[in-house]
């Protein structure tokens, strides 16, 4: 397996965005990549309930895979927590008792990554952001040289949650309808935790990721939304929070509105399971042919497994992932040939 290091960072891009934005940085301390001119920087962004974290066990097997195969260069990744998720949630609580926004305008205001070549990789709602990310930027935060130019050399939709209209309101009531009859508070961390290990919906889980989502998914008690209980634990991505994500459906059409533009000016993919559990499969079939406008570069789907794919598949999704990545590194490649050709 890659042995990679992790670098922890936040980010202050106000008052052009109101919110702190907390990113990680995953290098591999070993590799001559990293030097290579051609070698990628890749964002991941998680999906709502998740958090930054939760990526790690994918990341591994990615850079373990790049590093196999040697048919793709990896500079560096990234992990961002959405600004009402993670540690971000806690750092940002008291300015998230105003509202919310999309987070795919929170992208990390520093280092500088004019000169880096971007993938973007995001799971569930967190491919809203980044394909309103395409669309929506904010100057001097996270641009390139040339203020034309796409932020991303292509990106990758895993299991992405938006859809047609008609998928709105069955889809965001039942969801809403889970948050609000879910607890949120428990006496202990031992006892949140013997909770959700012993949970049926969880039981299926990679066990490093479910490590990993114990480890960044509590906090201590009082909070802003609990000022008065004293004692025990809550979730740092608080109901609220959850819900009011599943009520706007503002950003969702959006991104569905647009992903045919994005198709058009890079390569777009898109990864699915098999099972068919929070997005029915007539919905994946209109954001193929209909969202898309059946212009994505590739559709894989990975078996036996359905929309919680970074929680239960990490390796499976990782070789998927890769399997973009290649195919983006050689369509860059023919595309540098032809314009060298050409200029001759």
């Amino acid at each position: 397996m890659a042995h990679f290091v992790s670098e922890s960072f936040i980010f202050d891009p106000r008052p052009d965005y109101p919110f702190l934005v907390t990113a990680k940085r995953y290098t591999d301390s070993s590799s001559h990549q990293r030097s290579s001119e051609d070698a990628y920087t890749i964002f991941f962004m998680h999906g709502i309930g998740s958090h930054k974290e939760q990526w790690e066990p994918t990341i591994e097997h990615v850079w373990t895979e790049c590093t196999a195969k040697r048919q793709i260069h990896i500079r560096e990744m990234w992990s961002i927590d959405c600004p009402n998720h993670g540690e971000a949630a806690v750092l940002n609580e008291h300015t998230l008792q105003w509202g919310y926004q999309d987070y795919c305008k929170g992208v990390p205001a520093k280092p500088d990554f004019s000169m880096h070549r971007l993938i973007g990789v995001a799971h569930s709602g967190g491919a809203v952001a980044l394909v309103l990310s395409q669309k929506y930027r904010i100057p001097n935060l996270f641009t390139t040289q040339d203020g034309d130019k796409s932020l991303w050399c292509s990106m990758i939709l895993v299991e992405p949650m938006f859809g047609p209209q008609s998928s709105e309101s069955a889809m965001k009531g039942r969801f809403i309808r889970g948050v609000e009859a879910r607890r949120d508070i428990w006496p202990s961390e031992s006892a949140a935790l013997a909770e959700l290990q012993g949970s049926a919906a969880h039981g299926n889980w990679d066990k490093r990721v479910m490590e990993l989502y114990c480890k960044h998914w509590l906090r201590n008690l009082p909070t802003a939304d609990y000022p008065n209980i004293t004692e025990g634990v809550t979730l740092k991505f608080t109901k609220l929070q959850e819900i009011a994500m599943y009520r706007d459906t503002l950003g969702r059409a959006r991104a569905y509105k647009h992903l045919h533009v994005a198709c058009a000016e890079i390569p777009v993919h898109a990864i699915y399971g098999t099972v068919h559990d929070y997005i029915p499969a007539k919905y994946k079939e209109e954001f193929i042919t209909v969202s898309a406008q059946g212009k994505l570069s590739s559709v894989q789907w990975i078996p036996g497994c359905g929309h919680l794919i970074v929680q239960i598949r990490p390796q499976g999704l990782a070789e998927a992932i890769l399997a973009d990545l290649i195919q983006t590194a050689s369509a860059s490649t023919g595309a540098n040939r032809s314009t060298v050709g050409s200029k001759l």
